[in-house]
């Protein structure tokens, strides 16, 4: 783990939240530096509380009818200074149920009953299930009262049938392979802003969920395997022994090898064949969410790779899939890569967890500790999906992001990531994912502040605002304030958040404090401001050359200027350009040469319109 000593930005912090011009705060925000949970300098307040529960789960699952039966114990911690009257569950497979709300369409046959509730218990005194209240994805039960530090015990009996298609995170890949995820009654999210997550799942939002500690027995027939969040804890009572000696090798070495070979599946013997059925025992610590895969007849490559050269921690990288999809053959190595990258190269963070299995799921959604990816043929959109999939593991994953109201906070970051480790992995590529489609809406009515609530936004308004738009904000400020403090202001945030829920002024002023730089004037500007997004060559005038911004947000400057002899120059600006709220800037060139040409602008600079970007001497 990271730490960093702060003793200078501790000695500053107090005049640089002084010198903060106050970016906007909902009421719901400004109570919490009243109860002082949370503070205006980022950090978590001095009464910042969250609460958590510990899964006991056991489920069986029938690749013939497609039946999950399940039982679990939860102990939930009400750490919270509220007495609670009620405890509200997530019922995430009722996405598919009959008469629940959707924002995606699902098709006729995949269409259910949803989650049966056969039995439950609360504090071991029978609850009777007829009284529960189920909403869609939401399910709420009246208990006695929970006074703060006190915890209550429920255990639930549960069954649903998995849906056949897979294009939904979850679901039946084919004869043989299956992703299980959200397929578990879980306790919602109680936080010191809105209380209970109420917020229906309805298919484009994603998902909130507390730090858990989770135990689980997977029951399935002896010829799968079974892959997922978490420790195998019995390795040598599923697996024959010579494959638990392949995944200790693994873990300790950098080259890349099957574990699990075409060859090692025509032979058989694979897993324990002495019963009918195997159980698999998995546990996670600390984690948001478990998720499970399975197949009996899929391919394993498997590595590690040094993530933490302080503590010398390794993680194990997987690829799992089925071996006619061509592209995952490299998949173990883009991930490795992946991982390697974000140790290193950015976030220059040590990756977090234990392993990661990239998982042939023909979707593309993250897990802690497991991604369900779909195959596709193009070469750079196998590396982009890999490494932005992995990416998540920082956010929401370790960092608790709240993915329903702030998709931009998870969805920024992992499209950030996709931009700088895709040409790590083969520079042969420069992703340009959302580029495009943010310049061309910039300034449309569906072009709203990227802090909008992403459960009020849907289609193009929800892409372009948690995906390429914050990801523009964040490389800006990475250009503006360099390598060093831009990572101070990152590690700063990510190390007083890490297991907790950040909300986006926590990121604001966390990045302010931990850089030492009131950044207020462009968070203000580019994730709470609308308008197009125009920079226009003005004027070129001698060796001076005039640039306008058109619209209210600030964009890098970025010119190639060619001479009347041939000879060209590069000229770069960052985002401070405009702090002062100017809307022109004069650039003056290095050589007093005629100039012939200009061009404004570069990859990474969405531009609304280019035809005023080009200058030349006719």
């Amino acid at each position: 783990m990271h730490k960093y000593i702060y003793g200078a930005i501790a000695l500053i912090s107090f005049s640089i939240i002084s010198a903060q011009n106050i970016i906007p705060t909902p009421t719901n925000i400004k109570a919490t530096y009243i109860k002082k949970t949370r503070s205006k300098t980022g950090e978590p307040g001095e009464k910042y509380w969250q609460n958590k529960a510990n899964y006991n789960i056991s489920i069986a699952f029938d690749p013939k009818t497609l039946l999950l039966k399940g039982s679990e114990t939860i102990q939930y911690f009400n750490n919270s200074p509220d007495t609670l009257k009620t405890i509200e569950f997530k019922l995430y497979p009722n996405f598919f149920k009959k008469g629940s709300m959707r924002l995606m369409k699902v098709e006729s046959d995949n269409v259910s009953d949803g989650v049966s509730i056969e039995s439950m218990s609360v504090n071991n005194e029978k609850f009777d299930v007829n009284k529960l209240m189920i909403n869609g994805t939401n399910m709420t039960v009246r208990i006695p009262k929970l006074a703060p530090k006190q915890n209550i015990n429920f255990t639930i009996d549960f069954s649903f049938t998995l849906n056949t298609g897979s294009n939904f995170r979850t679901g039946k890949i084919d004869d043989g392979a299956y992703f299980l995820a959200y397929f578990f009654p879980r306790i919602a999210v109680y936080d010191d802003i809105d209380g209970w997550n109420k917020h229906q799942y309805l298919g484009t939002q994603e998902f909130y969920n507390d730090f858990c500690d989770f135990k689980m027995e997977v029951k399935v027939p002896n010829d799968y395997m079974v892959w997922a969040t978490g420790d195998l804890m019995n390795c040598n009572e599923v697996y024959n022994d010579k494959y638990c000696e392949r995944i200790h090798h693994a873990e300790t070495n950098d080259e890349i090898k099957y574990i699990i070979s075409s060859e090692d599946l025509k032979k058989g013997g694979i897993t324990n064949s002495t019963k009918q059925e195997n159980t698999w025992h998995f546990e996670a610590k600390n984690v948001t969410d478990v998720a499970i895969a399975l197949s009996n007849h899929y391919v394993w490559q498997s590595s590690s790779v040094m993530v933490d050269p302080k503590t010398k921690r390794r993680t194990r990288v997987d690829a799992v899939y089925n071996e006619i999809h061509k592209d995952f053959e490299l998949v173990a190595s883009d991930a490795r890569k992946t991982v390697e990258a974000m140790s290193y190269s950015f976030p220059k963070w040590p990756f977090p967890y234990q392993h990661e299995t990239i998982f042939d799921g023909l979707d593309q959604m993250e897990y802690p500790m497991m991604v369900n990816d779909n195959p596709v043929e193009d070469r750079e959109e196998s590396i982009e999906l890999t490494d932005h999939e992995i990416f998540h593991t920082m956010f929401p994953f370790y960092m608790g992001i709240n993915e329903t109201k702030y998709g931009w906070m998870d969805e920024g970051w992992a499209t950030i990531g996709e931009w700088i480790i895709t040409p790590l992995i083969d520079n042969r590529f420069v992703d340009k994912y959302g580029i495009e489609p943010t310049a061309q809406n910039a300034g449309k009515e569906i072009d709203v502040p990227i802090t909008t609530l992403t459960t009020l936004l849907n289609d193009t308004s929800m892409f372009i605002n948690s995906y390429p738009k914050p990801a523009f904000g964040y490389l800006f400020v990475k250009d503006m304030l360099g390598d060093e403090l831009f990572y101070k202001g990152l590690h700063y945030y990510i190390g007083k958040w890490n297991g907790k829920h950040p909300m986006p002024n926590d990121f604001f002023y966390c990045m302010n404090t931990g850089s030492g730089t009131n950044l207020d004037w462009f968070w203000d500007k580019w994730f709470f401001g609308t308008g197009i997004l125009d920079l226009s060559i003005k004027n070129v005038k001698a060796n001076q050359i005039t640039i306008e911004n058109l619209g209210e947000k600030p964009l890098p400057i970025d010119l190639e200027i060619t001479f009347s002899d041939g000879s060209v120059e590069k000229i770069h600006q960052s985002i401070a350009a405009w702090k002062k709220g100017n809307k022109e800037v004069v650039v003056t060139t290095k050589s007093a040469k005629k100039i012939k040409k200009v061009v404004l602008g570069s990859t990474y600079v969405p531009d609304s319109n280019k035809k005023n970007n080009l200058f030349e001497l006719k």
